[in-house]
Order: C-alpha cells, then sequence, then structure tokens
C-alpha cells in the first residue's frame, strides 16, 4: 500500500466520521448515513490494499 493511498484513505476516515458527527447533531439521518458509508469505503480500500500487499 503506497503512503498516497494511506492517506487518502485515512482522510476519508476522518471526513466520514465529521460527516457522521454533523449529521448526529443537525438531526440529519442523510448526512450521517453518507459518513458512515464514506468510513466503510475507505475501510473496504484498506482492506483491500493490504491483500495486494500480502501477495507482493
Amino acid at each position: 500500500m503506497g503512503l498516497d493511498d494511506k492517506i487518502k484513505n485515512a482522510a476519508q476516515d476522518i471526513a466520514g466520521k465529521a460527516k457522521e458527527a454533523l449529521g448526529d447533531h443537525r438531526g440529519d439521518e442523510d448526512l450521517r448515513r453518507e459518513g458512515e458509508a464514506d468510513q466503510r469505503e475507505a475501510n473496504l480500500k484498506k482492506a483491500g490494499e493490504n491483500v495486494k500487499d500480502v501477495f507482493k
């Protein structure tokens, strides 16, 4: 996993956490769900990169 990918995934995860927290604070269920989805996507990307690293 390249450093760029790690940084992008971490940024997406942090942004997702921020969206989720803001959605909770505002009572905006759509924003909260969007934040959760961003976090899941970042975690899936990280898992995929980890699998690729194993087979290098």
